[in-house]
């Protein structure tokens, strides 16, 4: 990726330019509006960009070629530069297919897929090359770039009502996870146990495989995604990290692959997900908050992220608290979202859906929960609980490596109440820490056609059901 040094001298060039050239004069500050979500804790109104004054930047205008993949990522990037440049802009994608690269987005920039356009993301790795400052399962490094990235940015959104797309001929094989791949991730687990630096992480190197994320915002201000489709995802889909402010809505997710987890806030403040359906390979809505020593140096819990008026097709778990949660997380409310797969799915595709509120975590990870909601969310056949807590998920990581330092995560203050379903494995399961254990559970008017097992709690000051 070139680098452009603006002198000052040039940059005062621009300036004196600017009132001279159309489209170059920098723009009032971008306008944002306020949503206010309600949640029965102190939630704060969302501040996201208001684009609809902004000037439209037709990536046709910049050479795109619907024929030609090089052609039409210079275009986006070209698009995006003078949208920025502009103080503010609207960078459209027209109806048709385009085939793309990475999308490296700017402050004050949309993303806008008109109707009938699809934006056909390669499936060659070296197209999201060089290696930019991402994550991988909680854990920093510089890795392949996410298919649609920002990073220290402000004012950033992607919009409908078109298609985001993944081809999935390589990321496909990348799912199985061979010895190299493992052995990458064992390093980059000692890295960042002893510290060492981020930029020292490097994770693009011989079969390491890394699959990247569809859509990471990084370190990101006033964000908004809102009516797109996507489709396919090498990993996570949309993935918010060191975020504020930042609203999903009227998104809808058809990701079958391994960990296609929908949406998952990570170290993230103020976020709403509404009015969006997943159908998903992993859990439809994962609330993160970094792992183990990094996410201890980073110290920046998740907190305040309404999920409502959801629809999940398919997916592991409704919401998923965990299991990436050091930094802590806090205010996590789930109101009105309904589990409508009939567990066969479009196509003859499904998975089980296991949980409908799952928190998950380890003695490594410390951290943790506090204050999380659940109402009005009904399910049709769901093969774990309504609430599960298992404090001792380590999946592979148990014989793989060593715990380094053993810290306990404090959960409390959980609420569950009108919750609905036809079958399930049981009501609740919580399986606690002796040493720490897990505090103040509700639950309320939540019921079942048919369950399987009875409710159990283990290491649980503080039960209450009714």
């Amino acid at each position: 990726m070139a680098i452009v040094q603006t002198t000052r001298r040039t940059a005062l060039g621009v300036g004196v330019l600017a009132p001279l050239i159309p489209g170059l004069a920098l723009a009032r500050p971008l306008p944002r509006k306020l949503v206010r979500p309600t949640a029965p804790f102190d939630m704060p109104s969302i501040g996201v960009p208001n684009f609809s004054g902004a000037r439209r930047f037709p990536i046709t205008e910049f050479g795109a070629d619907q024929g030609d993949q090089g052609k039409t990522s210079a275009a986006i990037s070209a698009a995006i530069t003078a949208a920025n440049a502009a103080g503010a802009g609207v960078v459209v994608i027209p109806e048709g297919t385009w085939p793309t690269g990475k999308v490296h987005l700017k402050s004050n920039v949309a993303l806008h897929l008109a109707k009938g356009a699809t934006l056909l993301f390669s499936e060659k790795p070296a197209d999201y090359l060089p290696a930019v400052q991402t994550t991988w399962e909680g854990l920093e490094c510089w890795n392949y770039s996410p298919l649609v990235y920002a990073f220290d940015c402000e004012n950033v959104a992607i919009t409908g009502p078109g298609r985001l797309k993944a081809k999935l001929d390589v990321w496909r094989e990348w799912y199985k996870r061979p010895k190299p791949h493992m052995d990458a991730l064992l390093a980059l687990y000692h890295q960042a146990a002893r510290g060492e630096p981020v930029s020292e992480r490097r994770m693009t190197a011989g079969e390491a495989n890394l699959r990247p994320q569809f859509i990471q915002f990084n370190r990101c201000r006033h964000v908004l995604i809102e009516d797109v489709s996507i489709e396919d995802s090498p990993f996570w889909v949309i993935h918010p990290f060191l975020c504020t402010d930042a609203v999903i809505r009227r998104v809808k997710i058809r990701a079958h692959g391994h960990n296609n987890d929908g949406v998952d806030p990570e170290m993230s403040q103020n976020v709403l997900i509404e009015d969006c359906v997943f159908d998903q390979g992993d859990d439809a809505v994962s609330v993160k908050s970094g792992r183990d020593q990094d996410a201890w140096r980073l110290g920046v819990p998740t907190r305040n992220v309404v999920m409502r008026d959801c629809k999940i097709r398919n997916g592991h778990q409704l919401m998923a608290v965990g299991s990436e949660l050091s930094a802590g997380i806090e205010n996590v409310f789930v109101d009105n979202c309904h589990f409508v797969g009939d567990g066969k799915g479009e196509d003859g595709w499904a998975v089980p859906i296991a949980n409908l509120l799952f928190v998950k975590t380890n003695e490594r990870r410390g951290g943790f929960v506090r204050n999380i909601h659940m109402r009005n969310v009904s399910a049709t056949k769901i093969a774990g609980s309504v609430l599960a807590i298992d404090t001792d998920v380590l999946y592979q990581w148990r014989t793989l490596v060593p715990t380094y330092e053993r810290r306990l995560t404090a959960i409390e203050g959980l609420r569950v109440s009108d919750v609905r379903v036809e079958e399930a494995g049981s009501v609740c399961s919580i399986k606690g820490e002796k040493d720490l254990p897990v505090r103040d559970v509700r639950l309320r008017r939540v019921t079942a056609g048919k369950v399987a097992g009875p409710v159990t709690t283990e290491n649980v000051a503080g039960f209450n059901i009714t």
